[in-house]
């Protein structure tokens, strides 16, 4: 992976780099997905760059998703949330039910860059919206480990249930190949590039 030129080495280097690609054709938002694996470090990557990028809004696909339909609900995502970013208009849509957070109505918007986080984020049907692709990467027992350790033991069958969905997803949409940028997600990404 170290010799791969789409790694990034910090938080401020992928905000550069993001803001340098150019927006899709046809959409007045500059919209960027931050896919990988469930516990990969995909939030909180999302979270920082979002900070650094000024506090743009961060839409998760964990808003859409639910343990019985972990990637089914992609319509839908186009519908309230890719659509209306391209186009220029507010966001709404009422979040999914997960243990110990209800749904919620969320709105934001218009804006001309934003992000869109979580598994299938990445998906080859959102292609046509995304400026960037950020994929983050971590080990198979590390993410299970972070996973268990946020939703509590007893989501294990789920969690095996997810990841073996994750799998199928990937294996037909291949984010890991078609991502602009690469993430460590085992690493601890400083907020700026160390100088050599």
């Amino acid at each position: 992976m170290n010799d791969d030129p789409r790694l990034v080495d910090s938080v401020a280097e992928l905000a550069r780099r993001i803001v340098a690609r150019p927006i899709p054709q046809r959409s007045s938002c500059r919209i960027v997905a931050v896919d990988g694996p469930g516990g990969a470090g995909k939030s909180t990557l999302a979270g920082r760059l979002a900070a650094a990028l000024g506090g743009i809004p961060v839409v998760p696909t964990d808003d859409f998703a639910t343990w019985d339909e972990p990637l089914g609900w992609w319509p839908d995502f186009v519908e309230s949330v890719l659509g209306p970013l391209a186009s220029g208009a507010r966001v709404r849509y009422s979040s999914s039910a997960w243990p110990g957070r209800p749904p919620a109505v969320v709105e934001f918007g218009p804006c001309t860059l934003a992000i869109v986080e979580g598994v299938s984020s990445g998906r080859r049907d959102f292609a046509p919206f995304l400026s960037s692709l950020v994929w983050v990467e971590a080990p198979r027992p590390l993410r299970l480990a972070r996973g268990l350790e946020r939703d509590g033991a007893d989501a294990a069958a789920q969690w095996q249930s997810w990841i073996a969905a994750e799998d199928e997803y990937f294996a037909v949409h291949e984010p890991d190949r078609h991502a602009d940028f690469v993430v460590d997600g085992a690493a601890d990404l400083p907020e700026e590039q160390v100088p050599d």
